[in-house]
């Protein structure tokens, strides 16, 4: 999942701005959920490859200006807002005691523990992080790149990051393993996002009201 998080790592543009004038500063960047999106599919008896995305995400990037290993990224999602296409498969995953746990643990979570693997040139890295689903907690390394950086022209041009992961987890290790293997105990996830600089993003929404 290599797209969650370089924006931490970038200020003014550029990778590693490390100007004395903003020693460890750090700047927030609020996610859009209009372009926030993150899908999962899974293997079906080998015939195909179904999907599914959720439709509410919210979270926030702490973007480090001179050391983006001290950078930081937690993220909320409503279990409820999943979306396969199905109807039918949507109410069992939300109903049925086998899958999503929904009353007890409304909401999946991401919160970052650390950034490895850095790769300036090509705007890449390892954002590692603790991963909670039903309320059970793992580990997760998120494969990341940086799509864009720069002033965002639906938001007043207030500064934006564009980002990409991927990674792939077992639903077995929050306690989600039925009919596996017929339905694969893997489940490859992709996100996009796009977060915009919180001062920008609050003066957009307060300008809308």
């Amino acid at each position: 999942m290599r797209k969650f998080m370089f924006a931490t790592l970038l200020t003014a543009g550029t990778l590693l701005a490390a100007g004395s004038h903003a020693a460890d500063k750090i700047t927030s960047f609020t996610l859009d959920p209009m372009h926030t999106q993150v899908l999962f599919t899974w293997d079906h008896f080998g015939f195909s490859s179904p999907g599914a995305i959720f439709k509410a995400v919210e979270g926030e990037i702490l973007a480090n200006e001179t050391t983006p290993e001290k950078s930081s990224v937690s993220v909320s999602i409503r279990v409820d807002s999943i979306e396969t296409g199905v109807p039918l498969l949507n109410e069992h995953l939300l109903t049925l005691p086998e899958y999503f746990k929904v009353k007890e643990h409304p909401n999946i979570t991401f919160k970052s523990t650390g950034i490895i693997n850095v790769d300036r040139d090509d705007q890449e890295f390892d954002l590692v992080g603790i991963l909670t689903v039903n309320g059970i907690s793992k580990e997760v390394v998120l494969d990341t790149e940086v799509n864009k950086i720069g002033e965002h022209p639906m938001w007043d041009n207030a500064r934006a990051l564009g980002l990409s992961a991927e990674t792939t987890i077992k639903r077995s290790d929050f306690g989600m393993g039925n009919y596996a293997p017929a339905v694969s105990d893997e489940l490859e996830v992709k996100i996009t996002l796009e977060a915009i600089e919180t001062k920008g993003y609050l003066k957009k929404l307060e300008s809308m009201k």
